[in-house]
């Protein structure tokens, strides 16, 4: 049997960090080594850590970077002008880096974790499921 595999959005990893909504769990039922993410991912996520100046948080996506394998963007490069193409002549932009990790997603085969359904869902052929139950 096939198991599925997940590409973790940077909402999703900010939620692990914090140890909210109970993602480690989650992607401890899964199976870690199930669960992916995006060199994206890891973009934003050292923005973040630029902008909020805490050493704490670079640690921690150091940390994270050797439990979860990073996936590259340039295979997924085809899908997404592809996709923007499309979406464009929709009238249903999204941002780039979103784009990015869900044409990440689609090329590797893997359903995107995240909160950020209501942008994400606008890409075909993309398997989204939001771990984050704010209720």
């Amino acid at each position: 049997m096939t198991r599925r595999k997940y590409l973790l959005d940077t909402n999703i990893c900010i939620s692990y960090f914090k140890n909210k909504y109970h993602i480690p769990e989650k992607i401890e039922s899964v199976g870690i080594e199930n669960c992916y993410i995006s060199e994206i991912t890891v973009a934003e996520l050292l923005y973040g850590a630029a902008v909020g100046k805490n050493p704490r948080n670079r640690d921690e996506i150091s940390s994270l970077v050797k439990v979860f394998d990073v996936l590259p963007i340039y295979d997924c490069l085809e899908v997404f002008a592809e996709t923007k193409a499309l979406l464009r002549e929709q009238g249903n932009l999204i941002d780039n880096f979103d784009l990015l990790i869900g044409s990440t997603a689609i090329i590797n085969q893997c359903v995107m974790v995240t909160e950020n359904t209501k942008h994400l869902e606008r890409i075909p052929n993309l398997q989204i499921e939001n771990w984050i139950d704010r209720e």
